[in-house]
């Protein structure tokens, strides 16, 4: 299907950005345009009135903070579609748009029998966003069952296939926050999804859920709904309050550095890592400097759970960067652990 694309229709000027950010940050694009296949894409980036200006990708704008205006090209990320691309004897292989919603396109694959992404339930933001970020939780990364990926290269204007290795994934870490950062929009996604499922439920707060229900053997969308469930208890939801999400990676530390602490806090929660090292907490570090439910303006950490920054109406990319800081500086000096945030910063990085 051919798409005809006129970037008169599609580029708009000065269009402001507070409901496209769950931060609910006041921001201006110069420009904008929300593009949902390449030929759109391709338009927009061939028109004269932008050309040699920034660009800056967005999704659902969960993981990003807004610094001020941005003076170039904004594209909204809009891309759709959901399919089983092939089958193999061990797979099925998921392809997404980047502009899906992530936690519809979850539950659809579990409607569909093609479990593996469950523990992902309820993560806000899009299927474009989600290799960016690596993002995981409840004892998964979404790199574990990434397959491939489609990606518009903004500098060259070539579509660009990458596989997993090319993704260089990390804790909450890829490529694409790294070297290719801002370079690339993600147009689709393609998933592996094991035919041999296990339900990984060794996360405590996992384990406890199920546990109460009396579910013993879990289905893949009893597994989905126990985190659902633990996600609405302990996060806000951005329609309801501005935030986004976990705020703080979980700091990794070598054993030297974990049994120095441990020895300073018994109570230290820790998880030992394939390499040697052990992660730690990062919302029991806030906590314990003493920031769950504190405020610095009109930014402050949740009060059910310290890891999440949230604004209390009013707030700019300047009160979510002083008061990200200021936890920083308190859980260095208080434990030695240097606290590094998960969104992605555009403008003025902290």
């Amino acid at each position: 299907m051919s798409h005809v694309a006129n970037s008169v229709d599609l580029l708009r000027q000065d269009v402001a950005l507070d409901n496209l950010n769950t931060l609910r940050l006041p921001a201006r694009a110069a420009w904008f345009a929300a593009v949902d296949h390449v030929d759109a894409l391709r338009a927009v980036l061939d028109d004269p009135r932008i050309a040699g200006l920034p660009k800056l990708v967005i999704g659902g704008g969960s993981n990003l903070v807004l610094t001020g205006d941005f003076p170039g090209l904004v594209l909204h990320v809009a891309f759709h579609g959901r399919s089983r691309v092939q089958e193999d004897a061990e797979a099925f292989y998921i392809r997404a748009g980047g502009g899906e919603n992530w936690h519809d396109f979850v539950r659809w694959t579990l409607e569909m029998g093609w479990p593996g992404l469950e523990n992902l339930s309820l993560i806000p933001g899009t299927v474009g966003a989600a290799p960016v970020q690596n993002i995981g939780a409840y004892g998964l990364e979404m790199a574990e069952h990434f397959y491939s990926l489609r990606a518009y290269d903004l500098e060259t204007g070539k579509t660009v296939g990458f596989d997993k290795r090319d993704c260089a994934f990390g804790y909450r870490d890829s490529f694409f926050k790294q070297a290719g950062k801002g370079r690339y929009l993600i147009a689709a996604v393609t998933f592996r999804l094991p035919k041999a499922w296990k339900a990984i439920t060794g996360y405590a707060d996992v384990a406890k859920e199920l546990d109460a229900q009396g579910i013993v053997k879990p289905t893949p969308l009893q597994v989905s709904d126990a985190v659902v469930a633990i996600r609405r208890r302990k996060l806000p939801d951005p329609a309801e309050i501005g935030n986004a999400g976990s705020f703080f990676k979980n700091p990794v530390v070598d054993a030297e550095a974990y049994a120095r602490l441990a020895e300073q806090h018994p109570g230290l929660p820790h998880y030992p890592q394939a390499d040697g090292r052990v992660k730690l907490a990062a919302g029991w570090l806030i906590e314990q400097a003493g920031w769950k439910g504190r405020r610095l303006g009109p930014v402050g950490c949740y009060d059910k759970q310290a890891l999440v920054l949230v604004n209390h109406g009013g707030a700019t990319g300047a009160d979510v960067i002083a008061a990200s800081n200021a936890v920083r500086a308190d859980v260095s000096a208080r434990f030695g652990v240097e606290l590094e945030p998960e969104p992605v910063f555009a403008g003025v990085e902290p």
